[in-house]
């Protein structure tokens, strides 16, 4: 059993270190003949990727995609899918005081006590965000996938940064809009104001964190499990994969709380012969399963661990109490660069599901 997996039937694996020669996804179970290109793949990295603006960390890696297996001729086959991207930007030097003084908030203290020590802890080694990268490799598959077979469209975009909050945007502005900032928020005067508050903290040596908003249409009625597979728990699962992510809430979510039953819940109407709701209290899913309404959610992302302002440590060798500053090149938000990882994370998590109902065929 492998615990860097996600997935029944859609099946991604992924693996390397953010300072290691190269990253990788394995995707096991994607149907055969689903028309996909490199470039495809390559345009969602892009968004992605490091160094791009001065909102984002300063490493500079290309992320060009190789794929090794699985796709010939532009189509998939029906065997294992595998991608790699080459490390490019490494300084492993940068870490060279962390390897036995651990981070606060980040994840080198409790990898050194599950592996004794053995764990490769540069740059949080398989514990890094650089790993985001392969769950968009995967995901941008199960987009293209979800697209031919149900129309599906998922968006992600900045709903709020710090103190910012954005201005309510319906799905057609939103997809219009998002990539319009370097902050990728699609109301463009909350987007600014985000953009000088990040770079405000960076220059103070702190970080920011704040909420991406998800929006997914044309889902098929019927996807996800009783119980312990419920699509909301699955995808919130998924979500939790993502560095920094830590809070998910669906519809109205925690707003819910202070309703009364007669406000929140979602009543019926025929829309076009099809059943539908007069509103999306839910956020489209009901006894974990999708109702055929837009699935809705958004995630909270903590500020970024790694911070140049001096702060308190353990030696993990001396037992004795340490100042740490923290080297290297870091995101003072992560927001940004997280929003095609959202998208495709979503993807990964409906392809599976649609594969495991049915609605997706194994011979495309």
């Amino acid at each position: 059993m492998t615990w860097s997996t996600l997935g029944e039937r859609f099946i991604l694996t992924v693996f390397g270190e953010s300072h290691g020669p190269t990253i990788g996804s394995v995707i096991n179970g994607c149907p055969a003949g689903l028309s996909i290109t490199s470039q495809e793949i390559q345009k969602e990295l892009d968004l992605r990727k490091p160094g791009t603006s001065k909102v984002t960390t300063q490493r500079k890696e290309q992320d060009r995609v190789e794929i090794l297996s699985g796709i010939h001729n532009d189509f998939t086959t029906g065997a294992p899918i595998s991608m790699i991207i080459h490390n490019k930007d490494t300084r492993p030097k940068d870490y060279a005081n962390i390897l036995k003084t651990p981070r606060p908030g980040h994840a080198d203290f409790t990898a050194w006590e599950k592996y004794g020590g053995f764990n490769d802890s540069r740059g949080g080694g398989h514990f890094s965000a650089r790993l985001t990268a392969c769950f968009v490799m995967g995901g941008v598959v199960a987009k293209k996938l979800l697209d031919k077979c149900f129309n599906t469209e998922i968006i992600a975009y900045v709903k709020e940064i710090g103190q910012i909050n954005s201005l309510p945007v319906d799905f057609k502005s939103a997809k219009k809009n998002r990539y319009s900032h370097e902050v990728r928020c699609p109301d463009l005067k909350a987007a600014k104001k985000m953009s000088n508050a990040i770079i405000k903290a960076k220059k103070q040596g702190d970080s920011l964190g704040g909420i991406i908003e998800c929006q997914i249409i044309n889902v098929p009625v019927g996807l996800g499990e009783p119980i312990f597979s419920a699509l909301d728990s699955e995808i919130s699962r998924a979500m939790f994969s993502i560095p920094a992510v830590k809070g998910v809430e669906f519809g109205r979510g925690f707003e819910s709380a202070k309703l009364l039953g007669s406000e929140n819940n979602d009543q019926y109407v025929a829309r076009k012969n099809k059943i539908r709701t007069k509103t999306n209290n839910s956020g489209g899913i009901l006894g974990g399963i999708s109702n055929g309404m837009p699935i809705d959610f958004r995630l909270a992302f903590k500020p970024p661990s790694s911070i140049s302002k001096t702060q308190s440590s353990f030696n993990l060798k001396t037992k004795k109490a340490e100042k740490l500053v923290v080297k290297g090149r870091h995101d003072p938000c992560v927001l940004p660069r997280a929003v095609p990882i959202v998208e495709n994370v979503a993807a990964l998590v409906i392809a599976d599901h649609g594969l495991r109902s049915g609605h997706i065929p194994s011979i495309l």
